[in-house]
C-alpha cells in the first residue's frame, strides 16, 4: 500500500493546473470566466500558428503582446503567471513556475525519481538475496519515511533560494524511489515466500488489491489537503508507524534455507506450524535440508546476476521476463498518464483509475487460479493491442457528434487501463514464480529496473511523441503489447507449482519450444512428503559433484 501513495503523490504535489499570463500586481485571480482580463494582452491564433512551434494553448498562456513606444505590436514571454485554485490550493510547479519553458524542471524530477526506481530495484534485490528480506524493507521503510519528510520541509525557495532546493529535493526524491522500490520487491518476495503453494497466488494477487488501495488512500488525503506542503508531511506522518513492521514481520524460511541457517528456519517453521496448530514434520525438514546441501554445492556460483544468464533455458526466461516488464511498465504508465484526458476532475479521473485497476484485479483473479498465468497475460495483452491498433478507425466514426467521441474515448481509455492493469499484475506475479529462490530477489530486482526504462518511455511519450501524430503513442503502446503477447507464450505456466529453489526447478519447469534433457529436479519441500526414497547423502561430495556435472550443458 505504501509504494502506490509514494509514487503517485507526484500526480498531486507537482499537478500543473490552468494558467495564464499575470497582466499586473493586482492580477492575482485566475478567472476563465471573465476572458476580457487577458484578452487584449493574448497572442491571436493566427500568430501562434505561424510564428509558434508549440500548440496554440500553449503559445496563448506562455506569452503576451506588447505595444512598443513606436506603436509596433511584439510578443514576448511572460514571466509571471496566474494559475487556477479550482482544484488545487498551491502545487510545486506554481512555487517553482515549472510551465511553459520552465517545464523541463518538473520533467527532470520525475525522470530522476524513476531512475532512483531503477537504482533501488537492483541494488535492494541484491542486499535482500544476500542479507535477508527482512532487514532490507525495514531499512527501506526508515529511508522513505526521513526522504519523506525532507522533500515535505527543505524546498524554500524564500529562504534558500531556487537551485538549492531544487537540488536537496531532487536527491531527496532519488533516494524516495529507492527505498519504495525496494520496500515493494523486497515485501512482494518476502510474503510469497512466506505461504505454501496452495496460497502463494492469493497472497500475490492481494498486493496488487493492495497497491489500488493505496491509490484510493492517496486521493482521500490528496482531496482534503490540497496545498502540495502539508499533504507531503501528512503522508510521511501516516508511512511513520510502518517503521514497527520490523518487530513484527518474520524473515523468510526459504531464504534462511538458502543460506544454510538451519536452526533458524527450524525455529520460525516450528513456530508456524505451532501457530497453524499443525505438527511439525521434522522427517519432512531434515530431508529438505540435505538437499539443500546438495544444491548448495552445485550453486555455489550461481549467486549473482550472472545466473540469471548460467544456462540456456534460464537465459532465455529471463530476457523475455525483461522484455515483458519493460512492455508492460511502458504501457502501464503511458495510460496512466493520460487519465486528465479522461474529461472530468482530477480527483475523480484518479479515482476512477484505480476502480479500474481493482475490477482488473477481480477479474483476472479467478481465470489466474483455475486457468494458470499464461494464457490470461496472453489474452489481456492482445486485448489491449487489438483496443490500441484499431483506436483510431473507431475515433474517426464519432468526429462528427462530439458527444459520441467523448463517450467512445472515455470507454476506450477505461478499457486500455482495464488491460493494461490486468497484463501488468499478471507478470510481476508470473516473474516471481519463475526466478528460483538464491536469485529470486536479483531477477525481480533486474526486471524492476528494467521496467523503469519503460515507465520513464511510458511517461515521456505522450509528450514528445504526440507533436508528431497524436495518435502515435497510443499504436506505439499496441505493437509492443502484441509483441508481448506472442512472446509470452515461449515461457511455462506456473500454475499449482511450488516456487523453485534452484535453477534446475527452473528449468525443469521448460519452454513451450524447447525440450529439456539432462535435467535433474530439485525436489521441493512438499513433494518430499511424499518422496520415500532415500535423499543423497550431503557429505558425499564426490557424488554431489557427478550429479552436478551431469546437469550442465
Amino acid at each position: 500500500m505504501l509504494p502506490p501513495i509514494m509514487v503517485y503523490t507526484w500526480s498531486f504535489t507537482a499537478a500543473k493546473p490552468s494558467f495564464r499570463c499575470k497582466m499586473s500586481d493586482n492580477d492575482t485571480v485566475f478567472n476563465s470566466d471573465i476572458p476580457g482580463l487577458f484578452n487584449q494582452s493574448q497572442p491571436d491564433e493566427a500568430y501562434c500558428k505561424a510564428n509558434m512551434k508549440i500548440s496554440v494553448k500553449e503559445c496563448q498562456r506562455c506569452y503576451r503582446k506588447i505595444i512598443s513606444e513606436r506603436g509596433i505590436t511584439q510578443i514576448e514571454p511572460c514571466n509571471e503567471f496566474v494559475f487556477d485554485r479550482k482544484y488545487y490550493q498551491y502545487t510545486l510547479v506554481e512555487e517553482w513556475l515549472m510551465v511553459c519553458d520552465r517545464t523541463i524542471f518538473r520533467s527532470i524530477v520525475q525522470n530522476i525519481f524513476f531512475v532512483g526506481y531503477m537504482v533501488g530495484s537492483i541494488f535492494f534485490g541484491i542486499f535482500a538475496d544476500k542479507y535477508g528480506r527482512r532487514p532490507i524493507m525495514s531499512v527501506c521503510i526508515l529511508l522513505m519515511v526521513v526522504t519523506g519528510f525532507i522533500c515535505a520541509f527543505f524546498p524554500q525557495k524564500k529562504a534558500f533560494g531556487f537551485w538549492p532546493s531544487y537540488i536537496v529535493y531532487t536527491i531527496s526524491r532519488f533516494i524516495l524511489a529507492c527505498s519504495t522500490r525496494g520496500i515493494s520487491v523486497t515485501g512482494f518476495v518476502l510474503i510469497t515466500e512466506l505461504v505454501g503453494p496452495k496460497n502463494k497466488f492469493l497472497t500475490a494477487i492481494s498486493v496488487k488489491y493492495f497497491f489500488a488501495i493505496g491509490q484510493l488512500f492517496l486521493v482521500v488525503f490528496a482531496y482534503f489537503i490540497r496545498e502540495w506542503r502539508r499533504l507531503s508531511w501528512t503522508l510521511s506522518i501516516f508511512i511513520t508507524p510502518f517503521i514497527f513492521f520490523h518487530f513484527v514481520l518474520p524473515e523468510s524460511a526459504r531464504w534462511m534455507m538458502s543460506k544454510r541457517h538451519y536452526t533458524k528456519a527450524e525455529k520460525l517453521l516450528r513456530h508456524i506450524a505451532k501457530t497453524n496448530k499443525r505438527p511439525f514434520d521434522e522427517e519432512a525438514f531434515q530431508r529438505l535440508k540435505n538437499e539443500q546441501e546438495k544444491s548448495t554445492l552445485c550453486q555455489s556460483q550461481q549467486i549473482g546476476v550472472l545466473a540469471l544468464f548460467q544456462t540456456k533455458i534460464m537465459f532465455l526466461i529471463s530476457i523475455n521476463l525483461f522484455f515483458q516488464w519493460f512492455v508492460q511498465n511502458l504501457v502501464f504508465y503511458g495510460i496512466s498518464q493520460s487519465t486528465g484526458s479522461w474529461g472530468f476532475n482530477p480527483y475523480l479521473s484518479f479515482t476512477i483509475s484505480a476502480l479500474v485497476e481493482i475490477l482488473s484485479c477481480i477479474a483476472i483473479h479467478p481465470l489466474l487460479n483455475r486457468v494458470g498465468r499464461k494464457l490470461p497475460y496472453f489474452i489481456a495483452a492482445l486485448c489491449f493491442a487489438i483496443i490500441a491498433l484499431v483506436i483510431i478507425p473507431i475515433q474517426n466514426s464519432a468526429l462528427k457528434n462530439n458527444q459520441r467521441q467523448t463517450l467512445l474515448t472515455f470507454i476506450l481509455n477505461v478499457l486500455l487501463k482495464f488491460f493494461a492493469s490486468g497484463s501488468y499484475n499478471i507478470i510481476y506475479i508470473y516473474a516471481n514464480e519463475l526466478f528460483p529462490t538464491r536469485i529470486r530477489n536479483t531477477g525481480m530486482g533486474i526486471c524492476s529496473m528494467v521496467a523503469r526504462i519503460g515507465a520513464i518511455v511510458g511517461t515521456t511519450s505522450n509528450d514528445m511523441l504526440t507533436r508528431v501524430w497524436i495518435n502515435l503513442p497510443t499504436i506505439l503502446y499496441g505493437v509492443l503489447s502484441l509483441l508481448a503477447a506472442l512472446f509470452v507464450l515461449i515461457l511455462p505456466e506456473t500454475l499449482n507449482k511450488s516456487l523453485p529453489q534452484t535453477i534446475e526447478d527452473t528449468e525443469q519447469m521448460g519452454l513451450a519450444c524447447i525440450r529439456i534433457r539432462g535435467v535433474q529436479r530439485t525436489i521441493d519441500m512438499e513433494e518430499k512428503q511424499f518422496n520415500k526414497k532415500e535423499s543423497p547423502n550431503p557429505n558425499n561430495a564426490h557424488a554431489l559433484k557427478s550429479t552436478c556435472e551431469r546437469n550442465q550443458y
